[in-house]
């Protein structure tokens, strides 16, 4: 039952950490264009948020050893995730508005704006995200005596649940919903994501 609870938990985590990086780079296209560097600076701030939320997710899970502090930093990234529509638009276009309007944007900052404009607009959710797979190995590990396997299903699961999050991103949410509808939709699953480590932290200690 923990095995299966597990899996489905970061199954939903990768979904919305993909969920992010895909419709995140068409919300950034509107104020940094739709060109190359946009979707590399996409692609290279969620990795680093994964690499830290990875190294980071398995730390806190061997201090605190709960899944119900996990509850905290998911109501944090959900209510980003849920705002990002009201509170972000001003923080991308003062990243455009400072260059001066009558001179071309030097290379280096064609570069790097997007990459600014995301870390302010997506490293947080998809950091927090990232630290699932880990913590749940950690919990999965005190019930499982095969820890390589447990592992292994993890981490496909969590790739799994970004695949899905890939192909329905980019196939139906991009063309048949607003894209603030899927941000606040990502931020009420990843509040529902919040409130089940409440629900297994219970069952955890029942068990």
């Amino acid at each position: 039952m923990l095995k299966l609870t597990a899996l489905l938990f970061v199954f939903l985590g990768g979904f919305a950490v993909m969920v992010l990086e895909i419709v995140g780079a068409r919300y950034l296209a509107k104020d940094f264009g739709g060109s190359f560097y946009v979707w590399i600076s996409q692609i290279g701030v969620i990795l680093i948020a994964l690499a830290l939320g990875y190294a980071v997710g398995g730390a806190l899970a061997d201090h605190f050893q709960r899944a119900g502090f996990l509850a905290i930093p998911l109501s944090a990234a959900a209510v980003v995730t849920f705002l990002i529509p009201n509170f972000t638009a001003w923080l991308v276009e003062a990243i455009v508005n400072r260059h001066p309007l009558d001179r071309e944007i030097p290379l280096l900052w064609q570069k790097l704006d997007p990459v600014l404009g995301s870390t302010l607009v997506f490293f947080l959710p998809c950091f927090v995200l990232a630290t699932l797979p880990p913590y749940m190995i950690r919990l999965a590990a005190r019930q499982l005596e095969q820890v390589g396997t447990i592992s292994g299903l993890i981490y496909a699961a969590s790739t799994v649940g970004s695949i899905a999050g890939v192909f329905l991103s980019g196939y139906v949410l991009i063309d048949y919903v607003a894209l603030s509808d899927i941000f606040r939709g990502t931020g009420l699953l990843t509040l529902l994501l919040a409130g089940w480590s409440l629900v297994m932290d219970r069952w955890l200690r029942r068990n």
